[in-house]
């Protein structure tokens, strides 16, 4: 075994890129206040609730 050999990185491990199927478009999705059912403004609600709860912190 030679001097430097102890200083290469033999299998360099990097981590894998974001598949392509993961990434978004950026395009954000418009929310109808119409088209909502009681599941949606449920859903909506607990967001507001837990938002208020973090910002409190």
């Amino acid at each position: 075994m030679g001097r430097d050999e102890h200083r290469t990185s033999r299998g360099k491990r990097t981590l894998a890129q974001t598949p392509k199927s993961q990434l978004s478009d950026g395009v954000d999705i418009e929310f109808s206040e119409e088209l909502a059912d009681d599941d949606d403004k449920a859903a909506q609600i607990r967001s507001r609730q837990a938002d208020n709860r973090a910002s409190n912190k």
